[in-house]
């Protein structure tokens, strides 16, 4: 049963919300197998933790719960090389080094500069929907890489590149994704990426730099062009090592576009699932503030995240050794009945809602704010249309993503 916590396959069905419940009454903090699937070979097991409390303890307790000794991923980097360099990320460091690494581009995302997004994504908003058929995850995945191609000073012509290297790193655990190349009429660095793209043989780690070359690529000759004032521009000035650079720049691509990409059509389909509070909504369109952090609770688009002890401790009564992975579940911890009254329930107007969607203490998300900002626009201008599903949701296959791969629906305008 445990090891369904883990594998891949699992999530292709479905969250395991009645899993997580069950664990968080019998075994909140537990041993998770790690199997081997496909071309990826067996791991040595971590702790799961479940519970609402235990997940903010460890998120908030660097001291003892690093991001930086194994990174944040379930699965350890292939080599000692591969884990160096993926250290040298913000998402993968401890204070204070992680409080430097997150001063150099906070500028980008204070409440402020968010604001003065705010217009151009809402116009943005207003040009996506069309009526008649379509697959709504693919045409709501263009707002969040229009958004951090506008922030990264990327050219429209080379945007579809963020698409397809968040997708083959974050959907890697599922074939259609692992090898997604959809971008085409590209600038000229845009070619010389795509022709330093690698072939490498299966179960290679995608976020080792070898598997990134075309990434990093771009982001080169993308700096040198860069104006002072950009993020690129920050992160130029801010003293970054070559390989901090590049991380950055891929922390930026990635996680900048994915939690979107899987948020919101995660967010629709919890209105579409729940018509009632999808009428409320366009009775009320005041609680779209409220219905968007429902979405995240109930849609949580990052569903866990690993930290490794640095210390033998205790955790949920259970003794945990230095040195051994401690993987927290968002998802479960969104469910947490001692938090969240009847948790299973989808209630728009949820107060309060102290969800762990974007993470919690000093690696809380960065870019939350613009995220938040991005689904209340795209949701204001759905409540201009009608929508209803046109077949079955597809979900992503991943132990890490909550997303969906198709979502076919049918917009008609509101009259």
């Amino acid at each position: 049963m445990l090891e369904e916590v883990f594998l891949p396959s699992t999530y292709g069905a479905g969250v395991p919300y009645e899993l997580f419940a069950r664990l968080r009454r019998e075994a909140p903090v537990c041993r998770i197998p790690e199997p081997a699937f496909g071309p990826w070979r067996e791991g040595p097991g971590f702790w799961g933790v479940f519970g609402h409390a235990d997940v903010r303890h460890v998120l908030r307790t660097p001291s003892d719960f690093s991001s930086h000794l194994g990174a944040t991923q379930i699965r350890d980097p292939d080599t000692a090389a591969d884990l160096a360099f993926v250290q040298a990320m913000m998402l993968n460091t401890d204070p204070p080094e992680h409080g430097r690494l997150r001063r150099i581009v906070a500028a980008a995302f204070t409440p402020r500069a968010v604001r003065a997004l705010e217009r151009t994504v809402a116009e943005r908003a207003a040009t996506l929907f069309s009526a008649g058929a379509c697959d709504f995850v693919e045409v709501a995945a263009d707002l969040p890489v229009w958004t951090l191609a506008h922030v990264m000073g990327v050219p429209e012509r080379d945007r579809r590149l963020l698409y397809d290297w968040a997708s083959r790193v974050i959907g890697y655990q599922d074939e259609e994704y692992a090898g997604l190349a959809t971008a085409e009429d590209l600038t000229p660095m845009g070619r010389l990426a795509v022709a330093a793209r690698p072939t490498l043989r299966p179960g290679v780690n995608p976020r080792s730099r070898a598997a990134l070359a075309d990434m990093f690529c771009y982001a080169h000759a993308l700096a040198g062009q860069a104006r002072d004032d950009s993020v690129m521009g920050a992160m130029l000035a801010g003293g970054l090592t070559e390989a901090e650079f590049e991380n950055m720049f891929f922390l930026f691509a990635v996680a900048g576009n994915e939690t979107l990409r899987n948020g919101v059509p995660g967010g629709l389909l919890c209105l579409l699932e729940h018509l009632e509070e999808f009428a409320r909504l366009r009775r009320e369109p005041a609680l779209i503030g409220s219905a968007v952090e429902e979405m995240l609770r109930f849609w949580p688009p990052v569903m866990d995240f690993r930290r490794t002890a640095t210390r033998d401790l205790e955790l949920g009564g259970q003794r945990i050794r230095a040195g051994e992975k401690v993987v927290v579940y968002h998802a479960s911890a969104n469910r947490d009945e001692t938090v969240f009254p009847d948790p299973d329930r989808f209630d728009i107007a949820r107060t309060p809602n102290d969800h762990v969607s974007f993470g919690f203490g000093p690696h809380v998300c960065l870019g939350a704010h613009l995220a938040r900002v991005q689904m209340r626009a795209v949701f204001a201008e759905l409540l201009r249309w009608r929508v209803r599903l046109a077949g079955e949701p597809v979900r992503l296959v991943s132990n890490f993503q909550n997303g969906l791969k198709h979502l076919p629906v049918v917009l008609e305008p509101m009259t």
